[in-house]
């Protein structure tokens, strides 16, 4: 029987767009989020701008006002820092499973994702980049088997298109070197190499964290640095 994958709910077409919007920078970090105008703006009634604010809220996009309502978020180092360190492990399975269960599938279909990052690399279009980086891991985690492993990551990819767009901007000859580890991973995926796929994997994120949290606190400066906590208030540290 044939699965037919669900469109998207306008929750998450709201979502989406919201997201865009601030990885582009045209919301910026202290925009003030208001929901009349986002609906107006958007052509849809309150009620899926109010739950796609309380998504964003909750992966860190989106936080509380002074007084009431809502901003964007400034970025966080510290809560950059903790987001890679899950992903270098959960990626790090994902690449690591994938050249157990799928090494045969890898070959056929991986070189195709690596073709679309050069060339999106190339493009110089950083939506393009982040798109084509993201469907590339996205790729080794299907391969994986394990389902719950996109799942756990799915709602964190606003937050992190948000980082790499953020750097990519400012940081044009990364994309290349990010394809060229790509490159690596999929080969070891490809010749059933687990241990040194898992390795690989959790290097490359963790390199890509260590560009990342460099660029985000040159940015801040000697602003008081401070931390997201579970309940989306700031601690100063």
């Amino acid at each position: 029987m044939r699965i037919v994958s669900p469109a998207p709910s306008l929750v998450d077409q709201v979502v989406e767009a919201i997201t865009d919007e601030i990885v582009s920078g045209v919301l910026a970090p202290g925009s003030r989020l208001i929901q009349d105008d986002l609906a107006q703006a958007y052509g849809v009634s309150r009620q899926p701008v109010q739950q796609a604010l309380v998504l964003l809220r909750g992966c860190g996009l989106v936080q509380s006002a002074p007084g009431r309502g809502l901003i964007v978020a400034p970025l966080d180092p510290g809560f950059v820092r903790d987001l890679y360190e899950m992903r270098a492990v959960i990626e790090g399975l994902a690449a690591r499973l994938a050249a157990e269960r799928a090494s045969d599938r890898a070959a056929r279909e991986g070189p195709a994702y690596i073709a679309a990052g050069r060339e999106a690399a190339r493009s110089g279009l950083v939506g393009r980049k982040i798109e084509t980086d993201i469907a590339f891991h996205r790729f080794l985690s299907e391969l994986s088997g394990n389902v719950l492993i996109d799942e756990t990551m799915a709602p964190h990819w606003p937050y992190l298109k948000r980082v790499m767009s953020d750097v990519l901007q400012k940081e044009e000859g990364m994309s290349l070197t990010v394809w060229d580890e790509h490159a690596e991973i999929l080969a070891a995926v490809i010749e059933g190499r687990s241990t040194e796929a898992e390795r690989l994997s959790r290097d490359h994120i963790a390199r890509a964290a260590g560009v990342f949290i460099h660029h985000i606190e040159a940015q801040q400066g000697d602003r008081p640095k401070q931390r997201r906590t579970l309940s989306g208030r700031k601690m100063s540290l």
